[in-house]
């Protein structure tokens, strides 16, 4: 009988859990031809996956938004960020990720509708619709631009991160949805690099159990972690305490803290 009621009371405490959605992923965009694609900025928020029904994360955990924040949703899947504005990456990633958040400044920022069919633009077409007869949903379509030339599109990421964007997404428009890291799905955003003085070393976890895990490491930021960037040789060999590294991070969280730290190589004078 205790195990039946521990069964039961762990439906209602447990995260809600679905198979992974098959999501289109972005490469990196390192200069391919992009003449006549569509372009848009990157949010900075958290991947969000309307199904229909239920909204889930990347990873397939349902998020739990409000009932009245999707009353409005159309019953074809939406893929989107969810974001309110840039800089909040942060309380976005808390928000959607608590059972009790506030979502009443968080929207589905959609780039696609997987299950529709046509191009790019058809396939917006059909959310645009849908939201111009449910005024009151909670999601907007994100507005792309055709690529008409190297140039614009160089503009077009120098404003952006000028002002606090996380870059800029392009898109072959003539594709289908296709699921998966594609070539016609392209991310483009600033990457920086300082360097930092290693202060401790971290015991690593899971596939990194009996090597270093990260560093801890200290600059005129304060102190933050580095896990990221490290070949199996540097976590058994790990840069000295002491020692100063390069490392590579997009920009700063809320805190000031570098984002994305990822470890690039020993310091070379």
């Amino acid at each position: 009988m205790r195990l039946i009621l521990f069964c039961l009371l762990s439906l209602f405490i447990l995260p809600i859990w679905a198979e992974t959605p098959s999501l289109v992923l972005a490469q990196e965009y390192q200069q391919q031809n992009i003449i006549g694609w569509a372009m848009s900025e990157k949010l900075d928020g958290v991947r969000g996956y309307w199904d229909g029904k239920a909204l889930y994360s990347r990873q397939g955990k349902q998020f739990t938004p409000p009932k009245d924040w999707v009353k409005d949703f159309p019953p074809f899947a939406l893929d989107g960020e969810l974001f309110s504005q840039r800089g909040e990456f942060e309380h976005i990633s808390a928000t959607v990720r608590s059972q009790n958040g506030d979502w009443h400044n968080i929207q589905l920022f959609v780039f696609d509708v997987p299950s529709a069919d046509g191009d790019l633009w058809q396939r917006l077409q059909i959310a645009q619709e849908w939201k111009q007869t449910h005024p009151e949903s909670n999601f907007q379509i994100i507005p792309q631009y055709i690529v008409k030339n190297q140039q614009q599109a160089q503009d077009f990421f120098q404003e952006v991160t000028k002002n606090g964007g996380e870059g800029v997404i392009f898109r072959n428009p003539r594709l289908p949805y296709q699921a998966g890291r594609n070539t016609g799905f392209l991310k483009w955003k600033p990457q920086f690099d300082d360097e930092c003085t290693v202060i401790q070393h971290l015991a690593g976890k899971g596939k990194f159990q009996g090597k270093m895990g990260a560093v801890l490491c200290e600059n005129k930021y304060g102190q933050f972690r580095i896990g990221t960037g490290f070949k199996d040789t540097d976590r058994q060999n790990p840069p000295p305490v002491g020692s100063t590294i390069t490392y590579r991070y997009r920009g700063f969280t809320n805190k000031g803290k570098p984002k994305f730290a990822s470890y690039l190589r020993p310091y070379q004078e």
